[in-house]
């Protein structure tokens, strides 16, 4: 990425499909990943290992999973996630988050 990348509104980038996640990418280099996604109420991702990760939530509630710790989160909320780390996450209402994701 040699550019910068501007987003005056999240809201414009998010989808909310029926099921799964559909992320949108922001950036992505050789050693990080930035997206933005939504979950729609009841769905949710499963508890999956990847590298460090950080996630911001935007808007909505649910719960985020990191091994065994679950996260009540919301609109403000932060995880950090460690590398190698199980992390899931389930929608209580429509949830949009911020993940940037470690890669090397």
């Amino acid at each position: 990425m040699n550019a910068p990348v501007f987003c005056p509104d999240w809201r414009q980038l998010v989808s909310f499909p029926p099921q799964g996640v559909s992320p949108h990418v922001l950036a992505e280099t050789p050693t990080y990943r930035a997206v933005v996604a939504g979950l729609a109420a009841g769905n949710a991702i499963p508890p999956h290992a990847e590298g460090a990760a950080v996630f911001h939530f935007l808007d909505g509630s649910g719960q985020m999973r990191v091994d065994e710790e679950t996260f009540a989160v919301r609109a403000g909320a932060t995880v950090v996630v460690p590398a190698g780390a199980l992390r899931g996450m389930h929608a209580e209402t429509r949830i949009a988050f911020l993940a940037v994701r470690i890669l090397a």
